[in-house]
């Protein structure tokens, strides 16, 4: 799930010289890279405090899998 993109808000970033030239020299759009990077860290923040905060589901379910088994395995054919 990326960030709804709305209006544009402009902002200040330091960046190495060098570094800025060669994006310069690459024709690189360094808000779409800058934009797409933040959205991949949220991401990740995001994927791990949902994994910490269902853990206990998570262990619960895979505990009565493993007990249990799954709901389809009288189904499968394989």
């Amino acid at each position: 799930m990326s960030i709804a993109r709305g209006s544009k808000k402009a902002v200040n970033v330091s960046i190495s010289a060098e570094l800025l030239q060669a994006a310069r020299d690459k024709h690189i759009n360094l808000s779409a890279v800058l934009e797409a990077a933040v959205n991949h860290e949220i991401r990740q923040f995001r994927k791990t405090e949902w994994l910490e905060h269902n853990a206990d589901a998570i262990k619960a379910y895979n505990c009565d899998v493993e007990e249990h088994g799954a709901f389809s395995d009288g189904s499968r054919s394989f």
